[in-house]
């Protein structure tokens, strides 16, 4: 029989002789690079820029930079707090930090309240010793880096328990008798966030190889067979990683700790689902064929194509982020898709030489062999022989039924799926990157302290920024007419641009709340119109607004622009590789529009479970953009996979014999893939941090809807019912057979 040149390739990686050469061959390649270029967590870089481009908020606080510098930089606040009221003792502590960290600053400092220059007689005024709180703020240089921060908060809390004796650091927020201290703001937040995703990263991995190696022992039962995807996905991180870390030190790419996080997650879940899809085919030819050698090819050559396009699908559609607005969404781009890449290279070229290798006992103890082979083997231990059961009952059921009632399934699956897309509509989306995170978080402690003893408006100010041109426009009594603001102070005139006057305004309620954000218009607009009405023309160019809630507001506009832009781009693209790959606008079209009705099922079916079953008032805003590009890029993998199986079955056999088949062959591998798949999903939902769970969780109930509904029923079933159009305009069995020369 001829040899293809997929099975050429299947011989120049995994030959009898060629394996050991590609074995190798991974192993320089991972030696050299590691030895020569930095791990990737060793060039993370947090908190680098919110946006690709420069929004409103951005150009306000570069005027801010520029104009008023004593005021700017990345402001912290430190938060004093006793129960029964601040005592003399506290007051004489607190002003002798302020004097230690004036005459010896903190590394990055840039600006302090000092405390122990203002006159006696007004520090009443201003720390009373009676009060329950207080706030100290610091300033910190722009350009400093969270590491950097991170030590300068450790030498602050060094300072404040040489001078108070009971570290109020250490102090819980539940008792009363002692003073306690808390590092918030923009910069305690920075710095607890990162801390948040240093200590899960490691747990992360170790938890999610975990759980691939579980689930692969208890669904395949061999140890071997359990490893051989974790030495797949561990060679392929072991060139990834150092990529990725060149790539950063020499400034083409951006990673954040983040990035790394769920890369990590869909390295293994997609890198497992991959090896999955070859060792199934292998096992089931080596039940026919009983040279492993030739089962190897065959098995490569029936599955590198679906793998290649499956990768492929994942690939584009993850390079699509690179359009984002959002600087982190953005720098997602190219750390996810070269996993995915490399990922691919790995299940195509060093998972079928390992599997040469290995052979059959690959599967060891239940060891894959041929009727002659059992039968000898039967012989040889005088045991009767027993024919192995064929295939498994419940995809052989699903098969059938498929088959037999299409029109009941479409029906059903199309309701169930509906239903659950329905509670998308009752959604609530927020942006409050505090709802984020533990409420035991030190930052946020200190925010709840603020919030129930002063105006939470204080934790993050607005400065207001107008350009007057030299007139006398009341712009501070035009803000205090506004009812949502609390406390207006200013103006202040610019350093350099005389005309530029700024206001520090607070909020009455959270800055960080998306109800309070969408204020930022109203400033804005109340602005304009004051500049309007004194003769000052074109006054949207005169007006900024700078500060955290101007920020998240710009990160809501941000999302939108980037929802509406990369969606349909990850459609469109996921559909031409399909019609490229199967030559079937029809098809195409189904196919996509299933991954599409199962992504809407799980975020309804994701806001039901976080919202009631684990009391979640709102989701992040970002959480469907992630979520889509995920749930339809890789569900279109299980799709892609079992179409395949079917499209070459109808080489030999009618259409619904071939749709039967096809679920009923796919049915195992596809719902092992998919659990493994969903299960590194799920890992994410351990983590503190809100954002990653209810991706996580989103994310692994769309995997669980596309394995155990879009693909084994509803797709197979639109199949049936279209016949011989599922495939037009091109004729399948011409385009499958140029497929497989």
């Amino acid at each position: 029989m001829a040899v293809n040149r997929l099975e050429k390739w299947a011989s120049l990686v995994a030959g009898p002789k060629t394996k050991w050469i590609t074995l190798f061959v991974w192993i320089v390649i991972v030696g050299l690079v590691n030895g020569f270029w930095p791990q990737v967590n060793k060039e993370v870089k947090n908190n680098e820029g919110l946006f690709t481009r420069d929004y409103p908020s951005v150009v306000a606080s570069k005027i801010e930079k520029r104009e008023y510098p004593s005021e700017s930089g990345k402001p912290g606040l430190l938060v004093w707090f006793r129960a029964s009221g601040l005592t003399s003792d506290d007051v004489k502590g607190i002003v002798s930090l302020t004097k230690s960290l004036g005459e010896k600053p903190l590394d990055h400092q840039s600006n302090l309240m000092r405390l122990d220059q203002i006159p006696p007689m007004v520090l009443p005024s201003i720390i009373a010793p009676d009060a329950k709180a207080f706030i100290l703020p610091i300033s910190f240089d722009d350009k400093a880096e969270v590491g950097d921060l991170k030590k300068s908060r450790a030498a602050l809390i060094e300072r404040v328990d040489t001078i108070f004796a009971d570290k109020p650091f250490d102090v819980k927020t539940d008792d009363a008798s002692k003073l306690l201290a808390r590092f918030t703001g923009p910069v305690g937040i920075a710095i607890d966030a990162t801390d948040l995703f240093l200590s899960a990263d490691l747990k992360l991995i170790i938890a999610t190889t975990m759980l691939v190696l579980v689930l692969l022992l208890l669904i395949y039962r061999s140890p071997i067979l359990a490893f051989l995807p974790l030495i797949g996905v561990g060679f392929a991180y072991g060139v990834i990683s150092p990529m990725l870390g060149w790539m950063a030190q020499n400034g083409w790419i951006i990673v954040e700790d983040q990035s790394t996080s769920i890369m990590s997650v869909l390295l293994f879940g997609a890198g497992t689902d991959y090896c999955l899809f070859l060792i199934a085919r292998f096992r089931e030819i080596l039940q026919v064929e009983s040279s492993k050698t030739k089962a190897l090819l065959q098995a490569f050559s029936g599955t590198v194509g679906a793998i290649t396009m499956s990768g492929l699908t994942v690939v584009i559609s993850l390079l699509t982020l690179l359009l984002a607005d959002q600087g982190n969404i953005q720098r997602f781009a190219i750390p996810f898709s070269l996993a995915i890449l490399i990922m691919m290279v790995a299940s195509v070229t060093l998972m079928p030489a390992l599997l040469a290798i290995f052979g059959r006992a690959s599967f060891f103890p239940f060891i894959p062999r041929t009727e002659s082979m059992l039968r000898e083997r039967a012989t040889k231990k005088n045991k009767p022989y027993v024919a192995p059961k064929q295939g498994g009952r419940i995809g052989n059921w699903i098969g059938r039924t498929v088959v037999t009632r299409p029109w009941t399934i479409i029906i059903a699956t199309v309701v169930i799926l509906g239903g659950m897309g329905v509670m998308v509509t009752q959604i609530e989306y927020t942006n409050d990157i505090l709802s984020s995170f533990p409420k035991n978080m030190p930052s946020r402690e200190g925010f709840n302290i603020i919030g129930n003893n002063f105006s939470k408006g204080d934790l993050a100010p607005l400065t207001v920024i107008a350009d007057l041109k030299g007139k006398d426009i009341d712009v501070g009594g035009t803000l205090k007419k506004l009812d949502f603001l609390d406390r207006i102070e200013g103006p202040t005139a610019g350093k350099e641009t005389t005309s530029l006057q700024a206001w520090t305004v607070r909020f009455k309620g959270n800055p960080y709340d998306s109800a309070v954000v969408a204020h930022i218009p109203d400033v804005r607009s109340a602005v304009e119109t004051a500049l309007s009405d004194a003769g000052l023309t074109d006054s949207s160019s005169l007006v900024w607004i700078a500060g955290q809630s101007a920020t998240q507001y710009d990160q809501e506009q941000a999302n939108s622009h980037d929802t509406n832009l990369i969606v349909p781009m990850v459609i469109g693209l996921i559909s031409l590789l399909l019609l490229v790959y199967l030559r079937s606008i029809v098809a195409t079209v189904y196919l996509v529009l299933t991954v599409i009705l199962s992504f809407f099922s799980a975020l309804g079916v994701g806001w039901l479970v976080l919202h009631y079953g684990m009391g979640a008032e709102a989701i992040s805003g970002a959480i469907p953009l992630y979520s889509f590009v995920f749930i339809v890029a890789l569900g279109e993998d299980y799709n892609i996979f079992m179409i395949s199986g079917i499209w070459k079955k109808r080489l030999v056999m009618p259409l619904k014999q071939a749709i039967s088949e096809g679920v009923s062959d796919t049915s195992g591998v596809i719902t092992s893939a998919g659990l493994i798949l969903a299960g590194t999903f799920a890992v994410l939902a351990t983590l503190p941090i809100q954002v990653l769970l209810q991706f996580g969780i989103i994310t692994a109930i769309g995997v669980l809807l596309d394995t155990f509904i879009v693909r084994p029923f509803l797709v197979p079933a639109i199949t049936v019912v279209l016949g011989k159009s599922a495939f037009w305009p091109g004729d399948h069995r011409v385009v499958m057979k140029e497929m497989l020369k």
